[in-house]
This record gives C-alpha cells, sequence and structure tokens, in this order.
C-alpha cells in the first residue's frame, strides 16, 4: 500500500497503535471519530498490505537478565552478493542480534546486539566476526545508558 493511498484517519489509527497495539477498536473509534467496526475493517486493510507488518510484546532486557547492548559496525572483507547474502543470513539467525542494517560509509553493517553478560558477548564476537573469514574489521561500542528505544514510526510532520 503506498504510502499516498493512506489517509489521515488510517494515520489516526496506526499512531494509537504504535503507542499500545492492544487499544480496542471502541477507543480508538472515539478517539478518531469512526465506529469500532470501521476501525476493525481500517486495522484488517492494514494488516492485510503489510503497513502494520507485526504486533509484539516489548520486553523490558533488564527483567529478564539481559543486561548488556552493544552496538557494532562491521566491515567485511568483500562487497560481493554471496558475502553480503551469508552474512545477512548468520545474523537472520542469531537471537542475540535484535537489529542488522547493511549501511553506507566505512562498515558493512551495523548491528544491535544484546547478551547477558560479556562471556555471551565475546561467544557472539568468536562465532559471528572471528570463525567468518568474509569479516575484515567489527568495531565495539558498548551501551551504557538505553535513552530512546523505540520503533514507532513518525507519521506526521516527520
Amino acid at each position: 500500500m503506498p504510502a499516498a493511498d493512506l489517509d489521515q484517519l488510517d494515520l489516526a489509527i496506526l499512531s494509537r497503535l504504535q503507542e499500545d497495539s492492544r487499544t480496542i477498536a471502541e477507543s480508538i473509534g472515539a478517539q478518531v471519530g469512526l465506529s469500532a467496526a470501521a476501525v476493525q475493517r481500517r486495522i484488517k486493510r492494514l494488516r492485510e498490505a503489510g503497513v502494520i507488518s507485526r504486533e509484539v510484546a516489548v520486553i523490558d532486557p533488564k527483567a529478564v537478565g539481559v543486561d548488556m547492548t552493544f552496538v557494532v559496525s562491521v566491515e567485511m572483507e568483500r562487497e560481493r552478493i554471496d558475502v553480503l547474502d551469508a552474512f545477512r543470513k548468520q545474523v537472520l539467525a542469531d537471537p542475540v542480534v535484535q537489529q542488522c542494517y547493511y549501511v553506507t560509509g566505512s562498515a558493512d553493517f551495523m548491528l544491535l546486539v544484546t547478551c547477558r553478560d560479556m562471556t555471551a558477548f565475546e561467544a557472539f564476537t568468536r562465532r559471528t566476526f572471528f570463525e567468518n573469514e568474509e569479516v575484515r574489521h567489527f568495531t565495539t561500542s558498548v551501551v551504557m545508558d538505553r535513552v530512546k528505544v523505540g520503533l514507532g514510526i513518525p507519521l506526521t510532520g516527520g
């Protein structure tokens, strides 16, 4: 669904759902001026069109003993499609990689990695970087404070 096909009511519904995806249609409808049935139809259409790609629970890492977060830049040995695809596949399969971005600049990938402790992170670096001959270099920054964390998309004026 192209962005041009989203009207102001769709954007208002998406905004409410980004704040809390468990908000009931009646409540959203009251906020945006639609019936609950109309809200439900729009949400169904947004899901089917892939505008809403997933609905998940956001878990506080510290509450489950995952105390460390790392931002890792990765430079590959060669920038060939097969090498990049193999690395993508590797990080997609690793549950400690929360986010992975293929980027421009000196690095090829930027990763957001969460681990219980430094020992777990070292194990990750061994299997992901040191055992991969296609990784030329990686640089790690340890997150000291989670100032802002989110996946919300600016829907108006952003």
